[in-house]
């Protein structure tokens, strides 16, 4: 496990979801000090209610400046220009940025004595290479940026390229990433992602409570928890549900598009967010787990977490066409069409009396983030022993290691 290391997070904003690299960094705080970088470049926000909204909650973010979240955890939201195209402004917004994180880890390494590492689960960010003395870059790319709404293709496609060139170490998380990268990158390496399968598995070892929104809605119930975006195929719901309307389908998560087509449907529940802590009582109470993507280049890339999570609560999965669903040969049903779905669902309720959670859990116990972190941490010091730089910056007069302290808040779960 690497160990008494200073670690730059160049990721999504930390006060959200838990995601991967939520994940592999709680792991890394209990030995190294983590500076979270609440990044909000990549994307260019339009001019609409959810955009200006974020905009507003960034500024007030930036507005607090670096925060304690954990004993070993700070986050700091940078001033940025989101979407910067023209070079000027890109030069501003590189300067800013590095900036920024070179004074908070001022505060977090006040005496230089850690050496520094920076994992960048952003695509964008090539000039922040060898801006802080580090001893290894590594991005860690867990999603295909270019296809994602709001990016301008042609510059991430370039500034990824540049990432590839220039990272120490370059990781992805699924075998199609794995595929894409390699192609530029020969050594690129695939580490899947892992499950809090503890947490998860508490679903059939000690179940809680059923929660109090779930004690109204009729059984069986099919249950899905994630952000509903443009990556979930709303249109398949909605069929789904018109093909069973005596099944219920449940929805946990916040709602980023159009939900208007399956929110009046009677057997369509969508319940909005819920804590992440309380997830494993909703799985108590789901007969099966929906994984509902739509088929596009985006989601041929994407590995999601819930997946994990879904095996380690003990549920079976009915999952659209994904590759890195079709590798796992149980516990995931593959449907390619409505019809499929419900046949599936059909199925799982005809098996219900010989289900085995604790089999179905078991695919996925070897899983951990902790082993993940072991294995990360290997690839990490092969390339830093012995260390790749051997010249540093002079040393500048800083103040002592003190933040303030704030507790984050923790809700549900969300794509990779």
């Amino acid at each position: 496990m690497l160990r008494d290391r200073v670690i730059i997070c160049i990721g999504s904003a930390w006060d959200y979801d838990p995601t991967s690299k939520h994940q592999i960094m709680k792991v890394l705080a209990r030995e190294n000090r983590i500076l979270w970088i609440n990044y909000h470049g990549s994307r260019c926000p339009s001019i609409n209610r959810v955009d200006l909204r974020d905009s507003y909650s960034a500024l007030q973010k930036v507005a607090r400046g670096i925060r304690r979240v954990s004993p070993s955890i700070v986050q700091l939201t940078p001033m940025v220009i989101p979407g910067a195209i023209s070079a000027p402004l890109q030069w501003l917004h590189q300067r800013l940025l590095i900036a920024q994180i070179r004074r908070a880890l001022r505060i977090v390494n006040p005496d230089q004595s850690r050496p520094v590492q920076v994992w960048s689960f952003a695509p964008d960010v090539p000039y922040l290479v060898d801006a802080f003395d580090e001893e290894c870059f590594i991005y860690y790319c867990v999603d295909e940026f270019t296809e994602f709404e709001g990016y301008s293709a042609d510059r991430i496609r370039n500034a990824e390229r540049h990432m590839l060139d220039r990272a120490d170490v370059v990781i992805t998380s699924s075998e199609s990433l794995y595929e894409t990268k390699r192609v530029t990158r020969p050594d690129t390496l695939l580490v899947r992602h892992g499950v809090d399968h503890d947490h998860f598995a508490s679903a059939w070892r000690n179940p809680k409570p059923l929660p109090s929104d779930l004690a109204t809605i009729p059984r069986p119930i099919f249950g899905y928890f994630g952000l509903v975006h443009h990556w979930v195929d709303l249109e398949l719901l909605e069929e789904i549900a018109k093909l069973r309307p005596l099944y219920s389908f449940v929805m946990i998560g916040d709602c980023k598009v159009d939900v208007s087509r399956v929110a009046k449907l009677s057997n369509v529940f969508l319940l909005g967010r819920r804590a992440y802590e309380d997830l494993p009582a909703y799985c108590s109470a789901f007969e099966g787990a929906m994984m509902l993507f739509t088929r596009t280049s985006m989601t041929r890339n994407v590995n999601p977490i819930k997946m994990y999570e879904y095996l380690a609560a003990g549920l079976p999965i009915i999952s659209t066409p994904l590759p890195e669903a079709e590798r796992l040969t149980r516990g995931i049903t593959i449907a390619e069409t409505a019809q499929d779905f419900v046949t599936a669902c059909d199925k799982l309720l005809a098996e219900q009396e010989h289900a085995n959670p604790e089999a179905i859990s078991e695919i996925v116990a070897h899983e951990t983030w902790e082993a993940k972190v072991e294995h990360l941490s290997n690839i990490i010091m092969d390339h830093t022993n012995p260390p790749r730089r051997t010249t540093s910056k002079p040393k500048s007069e800083v103040g002592p290691w003190s933040v303030p302290t704030r507790e984050p808040t923790r809700t549900t779960n969300i794509l990779s």
